[in-house]
């Protein structure tokens, strides 16, 4: 399984949009329906599975998947 294909699984836990329909350009709260609950629960998670430690700064500042991808490579290449 692809990187992006676990992160969009992961995703899918929080909506009901299937991994594989997932579009990048897809805003969690707005096109996913994401609360601000599960938006944080989404975070922890990912903190987790990838084994990353997310800025509370940088974390608020992602709307789309696109942009959720791109933090997490990035935070992949620092460590």
């Amino acid at each position: 399984m692809t990187q992006e294909m676990q992160f969009k699984t992961i995703v899918a836990q929080y909506c009901e949009v299937k991994p594989e329909e997932m579009e990048n350009g897809m805003r969690f709260r707005e096109d996913l329906g994401f609360t601000s609950l599960d938006f944080m629960s989404f975070l922890g998670e990912l903190e987790d599975t990838f084994d990353v430690e997310l800025e509370e700064e940088d974390a608020l500042q992602v709307l789309t998947i696109a942009e959720a991808l791109e933090l997490l490579e990035r935070l992949q290449q620092e460590v």
